[in-house]
């Protein structure tokens, strides 16, 4: 193992929980030798160096390049299956007198997964008239939440998951690109976020989606993530996890529910402790809502 692999590897996992395998260590190459190209750097020993000199923007720019995960619409089908038939339709019944949705995507990316919940919500129709949908995406990059905001996809990246019915429904062409429209747009806001950092102030939600972001973290900081999600989630909510992710070995807050893979709840016993009530007014930071 080379200086340089150890102090990125160290680095990585410190600043964004990142633990860098050894059969990953292909991406080094891949998306840090273009990253120090265009810092005018020769290769990544002299990458790390500037790295160990301090340079924040960098260092910042490489935990971006190395933590940047492949997304793309209604990934994986069963899950947006999940919350279409058995999700919504349980929150519709429980929420009946507030009218009010919260979900946190807390790896939204460049915004396929959150955009690919409000198409779904919207799809809904007169079920969801007047209610109040909140749809907070975060995510550690900077840059793939500028891309989300922007709503702007290539042919490629709408051909992968989306419904050519959806696609003529909910975009527009905009050149060689395709533009998400505004309204579905408007449904999501966007925060950037450190999952290794305190998110209390986002508030207590109704669902949070965290897919295929827990397998990029070690057993300890996957358990201190999920105990932390605990906190922000209303007792009678939901958590979905990506296919290959699970909360078994790490810890007994949430309990999977029968037959529906990937999708967890918090145990009783411990929902009572986490939540007095089952409703809990969201953090004032986060205000701004949709309507459908």
């Amino acid at each position: 193992m080379t200086p340089e692999y150890k102090y990125l590897r160290m680095y990585l996992k410190e600043h964004s929980g990142f633990d860098l395998a050894a059969e990953k260590r292909y991406l080094i190459e891949s998306r840090l030798l273009p990253l120090a190209r265009q810092a005018g750097l020769p290769g990544i020993s002299e990458l790390v160096q500037k790295m160990k000199d301090g340079s924040r923007v960098l260092n910042d720019r490489v935990v971006e390049a190395m933590t940047i995960n492949e997304t793309f619409f209604f990934r994986d089908k069963t899950p947006f299956d999940h919350f279409r038939d058995l999700i919504m339709p349980q929150m519709l019944r429980a929420r009946a007198n507030r009218r009010r949705i919260r979900i946190w995507c807390a790896a939204g990316s460049t915004g396929q997964e959150p955009y690919s919940l409000a198409m779904s919500m919207k799809e809904m129709g007169a079920a969801l008239a007047g209610w109040r949908i909140e749809i907070i995406a975060t995510d550690l990059s900077q840059g793939a939440l500028e891309k989300s905001k922007a709503g702007l996809y290539s042919q490629f990246e709408v051909q992968r998951g989306l419904p050519i019915q959806m696609l003529l429904k909910y975009f527009k062409q905009a050149g060689e690109l395709w533009q998400i429209n505004a309204d579905i747009r408007a449904m999501v806001q966007h925060r950037q976020l450190n999952l290794l950092h305190d998110f209390s102030e986002l508030g207590v939600f109704d669902l949070i989606f965290c897919r295929n972001v827990l397998i990029y973290f070690d057993q300890q900081t996957k358990t201190n993530v999920l105990n932390r999600f605990a906190q922000a989630i209303e007792a009678d909510g939901f958590l979905m996890l990506g296919a290959a992710e699970t909360v078994f070995g790490l810890t007994n807050v949430f309990k999977p529910m029968a037959e529906r893979r990937s999708v967890y709840q918090l145990n009783e016993v411990r929902a009572a402790s986490v939540r007095t009530s089952a409703f809990v007014t969201p953090a004032p930071a986060v205000t701004a809502m949709a309507g459908i």
